[in-house]
């Protein structure tokens, strides 16, 4: 049985008026069991993200109907928080799959001449082979971007959190290429593309999304793979390919005589940089999954590209 109600609904679980609890589902029994009940004093919507896609919140439901909990993967569908996705461009992540196929069994009906999408994993924080998208610092944190998701790392805390992209940033894309926060104006800003975006906290600013030609870039520059404010000089490098570009933040120009190769900068450093920070006076490059560790330039230590991010074996 699927209703909507308000309030109090005669099954002893009241809901809450708009925001808190969304809908809930009860498990497999007898009676009440299998039934979906959604709040009606919610916005529901089509796919919008002002407000919850239904489609969302009751194939959250219906999993609960199917007997699944709550899952602690913050990519599962079966998370216990509600995220925004495009309802025509979702899969059910393998989390979620697992889980159903582990009551159910896998489906023997499928047609094997359709060709179906992968279900999406969540990246794991100790897999030490994987290759960062972008990392950048956040008045004082340090964020780490892999596909759709980030980890956000800060002294108050022993364990990155993950989180979805878009749950922190609802107006940024799901997935970005590089990343820098700019002391000299404190924003963050994302890139993907041609495109890039600057928050202020949790707000886009004003004109953005905004394309990369605006930083001065040429237009055959097409991407950003890495991006780092330089704390002592006041400049943000940006890297494409084996090159580098060098940006006045105050003047908002691009310096004279760039690009230059990576390599003839920052020795030892051969190939594509694919994310890049500054942290406590040291310059972390990324280099697939290795990190070089610089101090003014030099090379210091070369580390493995989970060094930061702190996770639990078992």
């Amino acid at each position: 049985m699927i209703s909507f109600g308000r309030q109090s609904h005669s099954d002893y679980y009241p809901f809450d008026g708009p925001g808190g609890t969304l809908a809930h589902a009860f498990a497999p029994s007898p009676g009440i069991g299998g039934d979906a009940h959604f709040d009606e004093d919610e916005t529901f919507t089509y796919r919008s993200n002002r407000g919850y896609v239904l489609f969302m919140v009751a194939a959250h439901e219906f999993g609960h109907s199917l007997g699944l909990s709550h899952s602690d993967d913050a990519g599962a569908l079966m998370y216990p928080t509600y995220t925004y996705r495009d309802p025509e461009r979702f899969v059910l992540p393998r989390d979620d799959v697992n889980g159903i196929q582990s009551i159910y069994g896998p489906n023997t009906d499928k047609d094997p001449s359709v060709e179906e999408p992968l279900p999406p994993t969540t990246p794991d924080a100790c897999d030490s082979t994987m290759v960062l998208d972008a990392v950048t610092t956040l008045r004082g944190e340090m964020l780490f971007f892999k596909d759709s998701f980030f980890w956000r790392s800060y002294p108050q805390s022993s364990t990155p959190q993950q989180s979805l992209i878009t749950n922190f940033w609802p107006d940024a894309p799901s997935k970005v290429n590089a990343a820098y926060e700019s002391r000299h104006s404190d924003k963050v800003f994302l890139f993907k593309g041609h495109k890039v975006w600057a928050f202020s906290g949790y707000d886009l600013v004003r004109g953005y999304p905004k394309r990369l030609t605006t930083f001065g870039f040429p237009r055959r520059v097409r991407k950003i793979d890495a991006a780092l404010y330089d704390a002592e000089s006041g400049k943000t490098l940006f890297f494409v390919g084996s090159t580098y570009y060098s940006y006045n933040e105050a003047r908002k120009t691009m310096d004279h005589g760039f690009p230059k190769r990576v390599d003839q900068t920052f020795s030892g450093l051969n190939g594509k940089v694919t994310a890049a920070v500054q942290y406590r006076g040291f310059t972390y490059i990324y280099n697939g999954p290795y990190i070089f560790e610089y101090r003014s330039r030099t090379l210091n230590r070369v580390l493995r590209n989970n060094f930061f991010l702190a996770c639990s074996y078992f």
